[in-house]
């Protein structure tokens, strides 16, 4: 199965953004983390993944209550953050030459709660003025709505229960684990909407 043909010349790929918490105005991001996704055979399985942590940018608000949540500290000389305009640039260098070997037009962002993850990417593009940004503006995929149709939950944690997708809590809230399980919590909606015959 072609991804393009599927998903109407889109690419899906997963991502998932810590942060210095939840205004995407005012707040640092501090992880970005993508996986890809691709059809081998006729399911969708998880591929590459990139994780990146990232200096908070001049003037962001750090909320002390999502550094505690996320257990970032962003002054973690060990933490291999860099500038968040270089870890734009190298994300989206990567996500542009997946979309053209999966013969996908632009790529569409699948998060859990998506709309959060891409109002932080959008303020991060316009602050770095990033150019060539392969995702489209505005649409997404949202796995909490999909996993709310398909097990009836919109918790990570407990949609992946439901899914029999091993959920490790003490290791949530980690770009790279969280984009992962996501991934493959997209995965499974997908095939299980394919065994049925609705592709």
């Amino acid at each position: 199965m072609e991804m393009a043909a599927r998903f109407r010349g889109f690419l899906p790929v997963v991502i998932d953004l810590e942060t210095g918490g939840f205004d995407s105005n005012t707040h640092a991001i501090l992880e970005i983390a993508t996986v890809q996704v691709y059809f081998s055979e006729e399911r969708l399985v998880t591929g590459e993944r990139w994780h990146q942590p990232v200096v908070p940018y001049d003037g962001a608000i750090l909320d002390p209550a999502a550094l505690k949540v996320t257990g970032i500290d962003p002054n973690d000389p060990d933490r291999g953050a860099i500038d968040e305009s270089l870890a734009l640039k190298e994300m989206f260098r990567l996500v542009r030459g997946a979309v053209k070997r999966e013969h996908c037009q632009r790529a569409i962002l699948v998060a859990h709660n998506a709309s959060f993850d891409q109002q932080f990417l959008n303020q991060g593009v316009a602050r770095n003025a990033t150019k060539r940004n392969p995702f489209h503006p505005f649409s997404f995929i949202d796995t909490a709505s999909l996993a709310a149709v398909a097990y009836g939950h919109t918790v990570l944690s407990e949609a992946c229960a439901r899914a029999g997708i091993a959920f490790d809590t003490s290791r949530a809230h980690n770009a790279l684990y969280d984009a992962e399980r996501t991934a493959e919590l997209f995965c499974s909606v997908v095939n299980d909407w394919n065994l049925r015959g609705n592709h």
